[in-house]
């Protein structure tokens, strides 16, 4: 998770909106990326479907996907390949996330769901800043990513993706020496096309300069919304429906 300080004014939500020019398809840009979109299924830490992710597909800003498909190319001439968890994040996602964290653990809310990490108490998710109310993943230049043999063969990353606790730092000294080698892996591959890391979540990266730095989005994760019926039709600068705008201050990623 994500924490961008309390700038940015939100568009209103709806099933119908749409994203502004400049975000893609990344399957269209770099098919050979693999694709394991936790929030469009159950497993992810609610255990559901989270709010926004109609289909199960990677949106991102145009110079993030493109970077991404310079690093896969890198990738794959070495036998491996990078597969995605998560790309652009509506701000319904988001605000779904804070009010899970926000919830009683028990019989009246979802335990964390298969492949979560349980290192910190789901009370204190929001205070210790693994959940927060803005996300960069809203402006969608920033990835969630791994690595991974060309055959489908997982690399030791030392945690499972999500996993709240110290262990996803990724210069964690505790964990071992295959870890930190993979991680190491793919923060070169990465950073060598712009993308920043997150320090506190090993799989969490940044495409710099980001294509909408100052604009949290809020339309639903479709292929449709990245497919605007009406070229020009009012929303040629994110101001559509399920869009979201904003200049505020920007906090430090966390």
């Amino acid at each position: 998770m994500v924490s961008d300080g309390a700038g940015g004014v939100r568009g209103a939500g709806g099933a119908g909106g749409v994203a502004p020019p400049g975000f893609v398809v990344l399957r269209e840009v770099e098919p050979g990326i693999r694709q394991d979109m936790r929030y469009a299924g159950a497993r992810n830490f609610t255990g559901a479907v989270v709010d926004g992710y109609e289909e199960p597909v990677c949106l991102l800003a145009r110079p993030a996907a493109e970077a991404l498909r310079r690093a896969q190319r890198r990738l794959s001439r070495r036998g491996y390949a990078l597969r995605v968890y998560d790309c652009y994040r509506p701000q319904r996602a988001v605000d779904r996330f804070v009010r899970w964290a926000r919830e009683a653990e028990g019989e009246d809310a979802r335990e964390r769901g298969p492949g979560s990490c349980p290192g910190v108490e789901r009370s204190r998710l929001v205070p210790e800043g693994y959940i927060a109310e803005r996300s960069g993943h809203s402006r969608g230049s920033t990835v969630d990513v791994t690595v991974e043999e060309l055959s489908g063969r997982a690399l030791d990353m030392g945690t499972p993706f999500d996993c709240f606790d110290p262990l996803s730092h990724t210069a964690d000294p505790r964990v071992g020496a295959a870890a930190r080698a993979d991680r190491l892996l793919l923060a070169e591959v990465l950073g060598e096309q712009g993308f920043v890391g997150l320090p506190e979540e090993w799989w969490h990266f940044t495409h710099r300069p980001e294509a909408f730095p100052d604009t949290y989005f809020d339309f639903p994760v479709s292929v449709a919304a990245v497919r605007d019926p009406e070229p020009g039709a009012g929303h040629g600068h994110g101001h559509g429906p399920g869009s979201g705008r904003g200049s505020g201050p920007r906090g430090t990623d966390r």
